[in-house]
């Protein structure tokens, strides 16, 4: 994992841009994450976690902005692009992003329980794929990791039983 002084400013303007799709997740009910996928320094694709709202296990921010993604370039295939996520990606979403071919994820708060990139494993460092991309986590982690931590937060009862 980099250092906050190893991203560029377009990195954090870009992650800035997942935490507002973040809250807007929060604010219907789903688990505050976001993501954007950008190419050539345009977003062409965005997603927060929807799940609940569309009765879908898949539906994960990262997953959400793949799609839209695909649709924006006319392609599953988005060499180029860059993916901003609030959390670090589950294997779901890193493997969809492997096989969409990014050229990078950045992401803000590690998740060692179910992380991809670092947490839980690391899913490229299997070097059994067809494709190698590159990875940094970390980005605004203290901002996006407050954010879950607030929500989870609010739906748990003082032994820490969910309440929702």
């Amino acid at each position: 994992m980099l250092t906050e002084l190893a991203f560029a400013a377009d990195d954090r303007a870009w992650m800035r841009r997942a935490l507002e799709l973040a809250r807007g997740a929060e604010a219907a009910g789903e688990v505050p994450v976001g993501a954007v996928v950008v190419s050539g320094g345009a977003v062409v694709g965005e997603g927060r976690n929807s799940n609940i709202t569309l009765s879908d296990p898949t539906a994960h921010a990262e997953i959400v902005a793949l799609r839209e993604a695909g649709r924006t370039m006319r392609n599953y295939r988005l060499p180029g692009c860059v993916m901003y996520v609030t959390l670090e990606p589950c294997a779901m979403c890193v493997g969809a992003a492997i096989h969409a071919r990014l050229e990078r994820i950045v992401f803000g708060a590690a998740d060692p329980k179910t992380g991809a990139l670092g947490g839980a494993c690391s899913l490229p460092d299997l070097h059994a794929h067809n494709h190698e991309i590159a990875w940094q986590g970390g980005l605004l982690a203290d901002e996006a990791g407050g954010l879950l931590r607030a929500f989870f937060r609010s739906r748990r009862d003082a032994s820490g039983r969910d309440v929702i």
